[in-house]
């Protein structure tokens, strides 16, 4: 088994420095935010009455952890198809939002939008996303990946997370100011000590917690504010670790998983909860948190946990972050695989061309 406190073993399996994309998380966001509030927004976006973005796998994440931690003032729906709601037109917001610029439910979203006359806004690294949104003189924040060497989308959510943030702030959407920005991307700097290569795994959760959850699929549970947090973290460790895995939210799993943890009996062999535990919780959720464990020691489903530190919602949102960004490459480097490689979507890509 990988020691993980051997940083020259950790390396041997990362081939694109995806360990420095989860360190630069800070730079991110604090270029993000920088440069999206400089972009020029026609003055009739402030006068748009709901929200949807386009995007899908890491590209829509960003997007999940914002309305999960903030108070947007209007609706915020987040669409991971070809099409865009029938409820859509030129009081609609509709943000684009594609790392690669290639995504094609993205740019067929884009059509959609411009079909619907919405106000619409892009969010990419480059590709024809950018093309097009240049080609009808329409807005876009356009990131440069230096702070992702990796280049996968996963790691990049403080383009888009402090992108979108710049935007709705700019449009009067949301209310945050660059001293948050400043406190978060300093939280960001802190947890990643605690998580990273050098701290050993005596004193570090991330690792901690890889070991934990190896060879066991794996179930993530977190309440209302850190749902986007589960979302992403379910997401990262399917691409980068290569598990098996996915996420409930509090209260609504105890309206129905609680009557799935019964059978198959190989459950308790094979299935692990990961909470995420949280004094921002309202009491009823950490009540429900409670039973919720005390039904899993009954039935014999093994469970753990990562305690939130943070006070706030918002440090604590990236907290969470940087830790699954950490868990999940630990993961892989445990499964012995490279982090940054996608095979099978790689594969399932390439088949879909040729249809």
């Amino acid at each position: 088994m990988i020691n993980l406190n051997d940083v020259g073993q950790i390396k041997k399996y990362d081939s694109k420095n995806m360990a420095g994309s989860v360190d630069f998380l800070k730079d991110q966001v604090q270029s993000a935010w920088n440069e999206s509030k400089a972009i020029e927004v026609p003055q009739n976006y402030k006068n748009i009455k709901n929200i949807c973005l386009a995007g899908m796998g890491g590209s829509a994440l960003g997007a999940n952890i914002i309305r999960s931690v903030y108070d947007i003032s209007v609706p915020f729906q987040i669409i991971n198809d070809y099409t865009l709601p029938a409820f859509v037109n030129e009081d609609t917001l509709v943000i684009t939002s594609s790392y690669s610029g290639t995504t094609e439910e993205v740019l067929s979203a884009l059509k959609d939008a411009k079909s619907k006359n919405a106000k619409v806004v892009g969010i990419s690294s480059g590709g024809v996303l950018i093309e097009e949104l240049k080609k009808d003189n329409l807005p876009f924040y356009q990131f440069d990946t230096k702070y992702n060497p990796s280049g996968n989308p996963r790691l990049g959510l403080g383009f888009s997370i402090a992108g979108i943030l710049g935007l709705f702030s700019s449009l009067g959407l949301v209310e945050v100011s660059e001293k948050q920005i400043k406190r978060i991307v300093s939280k960001i700097q802190e947890v990643n000590k605690k998580f990273s290569l050098e701290t050993q795994i005596s004193q570090n959760p991330a690792k901690k917690a890889a070991e934990e959850m190896m060879g066991k699929i794996f179930t993530i549970v977190a309440g209302p504010y850190l749902a986007g947090n589960a979302h992403t973290f379910a997401n990262q460790t399917n691409e980068s670790a290569k598990v098996f895995g996915n996420y409930f939210i509090l209260s609504e799993l105890n309206h129905h998983l609680l009557e799935g943890i019964s059978n198959p009996p190989s459950l308790k062999e094979t299935v692990k909860v990961f909470n995420l535990e949280s004094d921002l919780y309202g009491e009823k959720i950490k009540i429900r948190m409670k039973l919720s464990n005390d039904l899993l020691d009954k039935n014999g489903i093994a469970h753990t946990s990562y305690k939130v530190q943070s006070q706030e919602k918002d440090l604590a949102a990236f907290e969470v972050l940087a830790f699954s960004s950490w868990t999940s490459y630990y993961m892989a480097i445990l499964y012995e695989v490279d982090p940054n490689l996608i095979p099978n979507v790689d594969y399932f890509k390439a088949q879909l061309k040729k249809q």
